[in-house]
Order: C-alpha cells, then sequence, then structure tokens
C-alpha cells in the first residue's frame, strides 16, 4: 500500500511539474529570444539615427568609431544607390524589402536578421541591418533549463518524500491492526492495539481492543460454567463410589471402581482445562502411545468379553511417542470404542491398530464389522443416530489436529466402519 500510495503521488507530481515547467521553458526560449532581438534592434535604430545626418564618410567614420561592424550585433548599412558601409553582408530578399519604406525581422540562415529602413533621404531609403546568431537568441537557456529540470527533480523528490511518510502513518497503523488480530486468532488475549494514525484507524483500534476484551470475558464465562458444571457431577461420582463399596465381588468392585476413578480423572481434568487459559489449555506433553492404548483395550475388554465382542489389538512391542497429552488421547481411544458398542450390535467383533509412520508419529486404526456409518451427516458435530451426543468424533479430530495429525473416516472391508487417527511427532 506504501508503495501504491508513493506511486500515485509520483505521478500526480510528476504531471503537475510538467505542465508546469514545460511552458515556463518554452517561455524562457521565447523571453531569451525577445531580449536578443529587442537588444540588437536597439543597436540597428541607433545607427538608423546617424543615417539622417551624418554624410556617408562620416558615417562610415562613425560605424569604425563605434565598432558596429565588429560588435556584439555587427551592422550593415546599404544605401541608395548600392554602397554598403560597416560589416559587410549579402544583400537578401527581405533587405530590398525593407528598402521599399518597411522595417521589419527576417529569419536568415544561421540566425535572424533585423532591418529598419530610414526613410527621408534625398536619393532614396537606406536600409541598417543587423544580424543576431542562432546562440545569441538561445543564450542562456540551455542553463535556465537546467536549473528548471533540477528545481523539478527536488520537487518530486520532496513530494515523494512526504508521500512515503504519509503513506507510512496510514500503512504502519493498520499492520499493528493486524498483527494485534492475528495474535487475537493465536489466543493471546492480552494482544491490544496502540491507537495511532487517522481518526478512523484510532477508532478500528479502539473497536478491536473492545472485542478483544469482551471475548476475554465471554471466555471466563465460559470456563467458569465448564468448570461449575464438571464440579455438579462430583456428587453423584461420591455417591456412585460407596455404591461400588457394598458390592459383595471384590472382582466386580474393582473394575466398577477403577471406571469411577477414570471418571474422576476425567472430571478433574475438565476442571483444570475449564480454567486454564487458552494457550496453556492446547499445549500437552507428548506421552508414550503404545502405553496408553494398552491400558485402554485392557480397560475395554472387559466389557467386550460380557458382549461376546471380538476384540483383536495389534501393538507395536517397544515405545512409541506422539505429541498428544496421555489424557487427551486415552479420550480419543475411549470416544473411538465408545462408538463401536453405542453403533454396533453385540458381538461384532473389531480391531485396534497402532503403527509408527516413516515420518514420525503414529497411526492408531479402529475397524469393526459393523454396519458402518449411516450417512456423512453422522459424522458432523452433535450429530448421532443413537441418542448419543455426537461429540465422540469430534474430539477425536481435535485431539488429532492438537498432535498435528489428521483424522479420516471410511469403511473396512467387511463393510463396518474404519477411523484413523495420524498423531504427529512430538
Amino acid at each position: 500500500m506504501s508503495r501504491r500510495l508513493t506511486l500515485l503521488v509520483a505521478a500526480t507530481t510528476s504531471l503537475v511539474l510538467l505542465a508546469f515547467l514545460v511552458p515556463l521553458a518554452l517561455l524562457v526560449r521565447t523571453v531569451a529570444a525577445d531580449r536578443a532581438t529587442s537588444s540588437a534592434t536597439i543597436a540597428a535604430e541607433s545607427v538608423a539615427a546617424l543615417v539622417t545626418t551624418l554624410d556617408r564618410p562620416a558615417l562610415a567614420n562613425a560605424l569604425d568609431q563605434a565598432g558596429a561592424g565588429t560588435g556584439e550585433w555587427p551592422v550593415t548599412v546599404f544605401l541608395p544607390g548600392g554602397t554598403v558601409l560597416g560589416r559587410p553582408a549579402p544583400r537578401s530578399p527581405a533587405v530590398d524589402l525593407a528598402a521599399r519604406g518597411g522595417s521589419l525581422t527576417a529569419q536568415a540562415p544561421g540566425g535572424r536578421e533585423i532591418l529598419v529602413a530610414v526613410q527621408g533621404l534625398p536619393d532614396g531609403t537606406a536600409v541598417v541591418r543587423t544580424f543576431v546568431p542562432d546562440a545569441a537568441l538561445t543564450r542562456g537557456v540551455m542553463r535556465a533549463w537546467l536549473i528548471l529540470a533540477a528545481l523539478g527533480v527536488v520537487l518530486l523528490g520532496l513530494s515523494l518524500a512526504v508521500a512515503w511518510r504519509m503513506a507510512r502513518s496510514l500503512v504502519q497503523p493498520t499492520h499493528d491492526l493486524a498483527v494485534v488480530s492475528h495474535r487475537l486468532a493465536a489466543g493471546d488475549l492480552d494482544a491490544r492495539a496502540r491507537p495511532a494514525g487517522p481518526a478512523e484507524l484510532r477508532e478500528v483500534s479502539a473497536a478491536l481492543n473492545h472485542l478483544a476484551g469482551r471475548i476475554r470475558e465471554l471466555l471466563a464465562q465460559e470456563r467458569e460454567a465448564a468448570a461449575d458444571l464438571s464440579h455438579r457431577l462430583r456428587t453423584p461420582l461420591t455417591a456412585l463410589r460407596l455404591d461400588v463399596e457394598t458390592l459383595r465381588d471384590p472382582g466386580e468392585a474393582a473394575r466398577v471402581g477403577a471406571s469411577v476413578d477414570a471418571l474422576e480423572r476425567a472430571v478433574t481434568q475438565i476442571i483444570e482445562d475449564a480454567r486454564r487459559p487458552a494457550p496453556a489449555a492446547a499445549a500437552a506433553a507428548g506421552c508414550d502411545a503404545t502405553e496408553v492404548v494398552a491400558e485402554r483395550v485392557r480397560f475395554w475388554t472387559v466389557l467386550a468379553d460380557d458382549q461376546d465382542r471380538r476384540l483383536t489389538a495389534r501393538l507395536p512391542p517397544g515405545p512409541l511417542h506422539v505429541a498428544l497429552g496421555r489424557d487427551d488421547l486415552a479420550a480419543a481411544v475411549d470416544a473411538l470404542i465408545e462408538n463401536v458398542f453405542a453403533h454396533t450390535p453385540e458381538g461384532t467383533a473389531f480391531t485396534i491398530r497402532l503403527d509408527a509412520v516413516p515420518a514420525g508419529g503414529a497411526r492408531l486404526t479402529v475397524a469393526d464389522e459393523g454396519p458402518g456409518f449411516d450417512s456423512p451427516r453422522s459424522l458432523e458435530r452433535g450429530a448421532s443416530g443413537s441418542g448419543s451426543s455426537g461429540l465422540g468424533l469430534d474430539i477425536v479430530r481435535r485431539a488429532a489436529e492438537d498432535s498435528g495429525g489428521t483424522m479420516s473416516v471410511g469403511r473396512s472391508p467387511e463393510g463396518g466402519a474404519v477411523v484413523e487417527l495420524d498423531l504427529g511427532n512430538p
């Protein structure tokens, strides 16, 4: 934008300078020619006054003493009868025309002739001729033109400097506004614009700062609401834990108790994340994907056996680190497995596979032998065909994106659903 404004000012200034300097340059040339012509005319008229008062010998002597034939304006006197005094010069048609009684100025090779007719002589009309060369007609013109050109360059340079400064005063505040908006988009809610520039830009800066403050207030209210809602779950969790203690089967009590502990940890994590600023909540340390997936497989194996589902897990033997927190990866795995239990009939087999990616990171694949996805709309956030919240796949997608990866869905060879989760390398 600065360059465009500067070019616009340069074009406008150049047009103004051309409109001003070109006529002025032509005027300078005309004035120089008129000045030389006037000076030569005065010299010729002064000699014409002598022609009427002196005889020929005295006139010739006066011309020699005055240097009329060798001075700045060489003078030639054409007397009636053909006598020529002063500097020798050819008798041109313009001289014959002036001898008829009319003074005139005529162009000649290499310059200009100034002819003054002297009437009242006994034997006819005399003609006084001076010659102005082209160099005299344009004397000082080139120097004046150079001065005008230098003045034009200086004026153009000053206009460009002023235009650049004014453009920067407009562009820099706009650039600062863009930087602040990008910082706000990245989650830096402390970013504020410094009012600068014209009144309109200062008004935009104030509006952006007001918007940033309002966003901070709304996010704070949302975090507190989420934290309060999550905190309300502690009461039913406490009651559920008391019910677990009344179970007579120790194994069943341990399994249900572990589920209650996992649920309580999830609620605690939700409260902490809700109260944490957005950038800090998004930042998560990496974890060993093999360990987390194996743990969640062991948890769901009990329920799979209870529903007569064949669960096949293919995990790498060693650690496989990914750029996703342990709790977030566990939540994503739970969401994928829960979808299998919620959307396929009992007895449907499914497979969980974890592979290393050559470029770094891991790929988690969950495939089942169920009916697959009903429609593309079932993949949208909040959409579900079985009465669930419809947020499972959205949780998985956001977990993949937080790690720098992606999520894709498709169909297995058996016609069921396949969800592939690419997790980035820490």
